[in-house]
């Protein structure tokens, strides 16, 4: 087992590997920047090395320098967390050249499983059903063209090389082809510096289910069952929870299977994820492989009682898989959600600044996962993430009460957050009765936040009352005028 590790990373994620990373014995490196030089997740290395960042670019997009700090240092190994260069083929690569553990899979796989094309030829390859789509890298809109001709809208066209929801777009019409594939290319190019893409038939209203896999260096997979992405803005995760609603265990057992035989094709090992899109006709399809630790992962270590960090830690060493697919239970049912320093009714607009305060109940049924605390700043510079609350509960229903009961009693002052966006979707009855998909902010919240009754009374009182004001204000200025005008026809004829 290695006896030291470098978190290439900032915010929870660093926080929860160091505190696995600390419970094995491994000493804990992380880097302090200049952006965060007093950020929470410092407090919990046992060295901290101080670095001045470029400001045209973070030091945890730098693969040569993290490579640097290591050797410098002696660290055994780097663990890249997710996003930065978590699925950088690159610095896995480096890794290996300068016998550093890279904490996550070969840089072949990264790599075949990050082109969104390659990926999607594989699965198709192993049985396993992928949407209508293009066959090879679009590079030019007349090849563009010619695809959506034959697979026939709506289509959605993805960036090759993309992720976290970047670099994609859906095409209805004819006449919005040509505008959002420069869209896509032109996004592409800016944020992966690929601007190929690739096109499939797009799904209305689809369901997004997610198989936690887990496989050693020997051939030995396992899946962790699976999680519910369904509540998404513009591709974006918003909030998770395991197992889903949607499946039977007749769909979960075939899922699990053909990940771990996407896993075994490519000898995938450490963690991962296989991801799919599921219709209204129960019909699920391959969508993309993550080959690293996912932000939800805490809502999978919620319901089986696993440290995914530590298994991570483990296969990625070269230690074989003592957990068998039969040692998997699922123990409760799990919700997670990403509380983000956003302005809901301001289309989820960044809002970064000082947290004044940061309260959350102390619960049984709560797990915190986060960067900051009170006094802490929410830079500008990097995600809006300001913590995850993983609620469980002993059924879905428990677990949603649980849910409401949790977020009713968090308490952030100082900057605006998502909490009643979450309030909303609690207490809306599709997601209450789980019939949910991917459109489901777009077609069915008339509003991104919850109110209370007699808040929404209040506002209409004070909007009435505003109105009022304002109507007072006009009439009497159109009173004044009109006396002003009388005064001065008076004047006239006076003198």
């Amino acid at each position: 087992m290695i006896k030291s590790i470098l978190i290439a990373n900032r915010g929870e994620i660093a926080i929860r590997i160091a505190r696995t990373a600390t419970n094995m014995g491994i000493m804990v490196y992380c880097i302090q920047t200049n952006r965060e030089a007093n950020a929470l997740y410092l407090e919990y290395a046992d060295e901290i090395i101080t670095l001045e960042e470029n400001p045209n670019g973070s030091i945890f997009l730098n693969a040569e320098e993290l490579i640097r700090i290591a050797k410098l240092h002696h660290i055994e190994a780097i663990h890249p967390g997710y996003g930065f260069l978590s699925e950088s083929p690159y610095l896995a690569s480096r890794c290996k050249d300068e016998g550093i553990l890279f904490i996550g899979p070969s840089e072949k796989a990264i790599y075949t499983m990050g082109n969104k094309g390659m990926a999607r030829n594989i699965a198709q390859k192993s049985g396993i059903p992928v949407l209508t789509g293009s066959t090879s890298n679009i590079t030019n809109f007349y090849d563009a063209k010619a695809w959506v001709d034959q697979i026939g809208y709506p289509v959605i066209m993805k960036a090759v090389a993309g992720g976290g929801g970047k670099g994609m777009r859906i095409v209805r019409k004819a006449d919005e082809l040509e505008l959002m594939y420069k869209l896509v290319r032109n996004e592409a190019k800016s944020a992966f510096n690929d601007d190929s893409l690739l096109i499939e038939k797009y799904i209305e209203n689809p369901k997004h289910i997610e198989i936690q896999v887990l496989a050693d260096r020997y051939g030995n997979a396992i899946h962790l069952f699976e999680r519910e992405c369904s509540i998404q803005r513009k591709h974006q995760k918003l909030m998770e929870e395991a197992p889903s609603i949607a499946l039977t265990d007749e769909m979960r057992t075939k899922m699990g299977e053909m990940a771990l035989f996407l896993c075994r094709k490519i000898n995938y090992h450490t963690l991962g994820t296989v991801e799919f899109l599921l219709d209204e006709d129960n019909k699920f399809y391959f969508l993309e492989m993550n080959t690293r630790v996912q932000v939800e992962h805490p809502v999978t270590e919620a319901i089986t009682g696993i440290d995914l960090i530590e298994q991570q830690i483990k296969t990625a060493a070269g230690e074989k898989l003592e957990l068998q697919q039969n040692d998997i239970q699922k123990k409760a049912w799990a919700i997670e959600l990403r509380i983000n320093a956003e302005d809901v009714q301001a289309d989820f607009a960044p809002n970064p600044g000082i947290i004044d305060k940061m309260e959350f109940p102390e619960c049984s049924f709560l797990r915190v996962d986060t960067g900051f605390e009170s006094g802490k700043l929410i830079p500008q510079s990097f995600d809006s993430l300001i913590t995850k609350l993983i609620i469980t509960g002993e059924n879905r229903q428990e677990a949603i009460e649980h849910a409401k009961a949790v977020i009713e009693n968090t308490v952030i002052k100082g900057v605006k957050t998502t909490i009643p966006f979450f309030k909303q979707v609690l207490n809306h009855p599709d997601f209450i009765n789980g019939t949910y998909n991917t459109s489901f902010i777009s077609k069915k919240l008339n509003k991104p936040f919850f109110q209370e009754k007699e808040e929404e009374k209040t506002a209409a009182i004070m909007a009435l009352q505003a109105y009022l004001n304002e109507k007072q204000k006009i009439e009497s200025n159109l009173t004044q005028e009109e006396d002003s005008a009388w005064a001065k026809k008076m004047r006239i004829k006076l003198f």
